[in-house]
């Protein structure tokens, strides 16, 4: 039955504890105030624990659907399903399906009740009449990893948006390549600072930034890898490149999670990789907060790491960055690559091999900071401008 009220709907992997997901619905709340909206992904989860959201399935009859951000495009069925799980659950199902892909598609699409192999890429279907249809700075640099369904599946989809913008030139270029023109729009991410500042200030003064504070008065880098690193190799040349430039520059290592979903940040890496650093060098962020990560961030001297939300906070505060390439990349496009690219000067230090971290982390601390914040102001007034078209598509309140 037709909700006799719909909701205007942010919808996206709000569902998962990922940094950048967990993010989105409070930016686009932020900054479209004076709307009432209902926060949606594929399964009911509530993150509120963590400074996320009370998460519903997404129903039909929505006023407007707003596709709040992310890599969104190239997300399929399996790998959503599998990062809605526990660890322990997406271990079992990844060794009972991994070898037959076509078992473990069935499987997640029950899992997720749903016939769409690219479930957060959602169409008119689930609009009341009349209603809008926005993708907003969606991402999808492994669209040439995609079958020809699930390519077709995206595009049809796409075809119905009221309006589509993407955060990178790769994303463009593909969809371009298929018929689909979408304009260019930073991640909402940039604006976590004029959103958020005082509430990630106020992080910054207590809890568990405050220790890390406390515990390297000369300075910290914020450093984040996912359970991509875990091999041997990686770690060694983790601990290299890290002890290298702690040594050279006097600065401690602060050690978080940017996510704890299933494919993103194993903690045991981490105390792997404290092991193979000199005593007192690093020391592990407990909290998975939302707001407690930002303010480790923003409070930091600069960021290594993979996550691309955390490159782009740490953008959004004018702070020296550089990005890792998980060994197994190889040739395939990268998002944090691409986002780079597309966005930032060419001083910056855009995606790496591990065993580069030492002179790429040496190259963004020397990059002036009055470069650093005129980039991070020049996104976000990109960003606006890109909102404000999509936003005048929305009737008033």
């Amino acid at each position: 039955m037709m909700n006799p009220h719909p909701a205007q709907v942010l919808f996206g992997a709000f569902d998962r504890h990922n940094f950048g997901d967990l993010l989105f619905p409070h930016l686009l709340a932020a900054l479209l105030p004076g709307r009432m909206f209902a926060f949606a992904g594929l399964a009911e989860r509530d993150l509120r624990s963590f400074g996320g959201h009370e998460v519903k399935p997404l129903a039909a009859g929505a006023a407007h659907l707003i596709h709040a951000g992310g890599e969104l495009l190239t997300c399929s069925t399996w790998q959503a399903a599998i990062m809605l799980l526990d660890p322990a659950a997406a271990a079992d199902a990844i060794a009972r399906y991994d070898s037959d892909p076509a078992a473990g598609a069935a499987w997640a699409a029950r899992q997720l009740g749903t016939a769409r192999s690219m479930p957060y890429v959602v169409g008119r279907e689930a609009l009341a009449p009349g209603g809008r249809l926005i993708f907003n700075a969606v991402g999808g640099v492994e669209w040439d990893a995609l079958s020809a369904a699930q390519r077709d599946e995206v595009k049809a989809v796409l075809r119905q948006a009221d309006w589509l913008s993407v955060r990178d030139h790769v994303t463009q270029a593909v969809l371009r390549a298929e018929g689909i023109e979408a304009p260019l729009c930073p991640d909402p991410a940039v604006m976590v600072e004029p959103c958020f500042g005082e509430v990630i200030s106020r992080h910054r003064q207590q809890g568990p930034v405050k220790a890390i504070r406390d515990a390297f008065p000369q300075g910290y880098l914020a450093c984040q890898f996912s359970a991509d690193f875990a091999d041997d190799a990686s770690l060694d040349a983790l601990a290299r490149g890290l002890s290298q430039v702690a040594a050279t520059t006097g600065l401690g290592l602060a050690l978080f999670r940017a996510g704890a979903a299933p494919w993103h940040d194993d903690p045991v890496l981490y105390e792997k990789l404290q092991r193979r650093l000199p005593t007192g060098m690093a020391q592990l962020f407990p909290s998975l907060h939302l707001w407690d990560i930002c303010a480790l961030i923003a409070a930091s001297r600069g960021l290594v790491g993979s996550s691309l939300h955390g490159r782009i906070v740490a953008l959004a505060y004018g702070l020296p960055r550089v990005s890792l390439a998980p060994p197994q990349q190889g040739v395939r496009p990268d998002k944090r690559a691409a986002f780079a690219e597309t966005w930032e000067p060419d001083a910056v230090p855009r995606c790496v091999a591990v065993d580069r971290i030492e002179p790429a982390l040496m190259q963004a601390l020397a990059v002036p900071a009055d470069l650093l914040r005129e980039n991070a102001a020049s996104l976000r007034v990109r960003y606006l401008q890109s909102q404000a078209q999509w936003a005048g598509l929305l009737p008033p309140e």
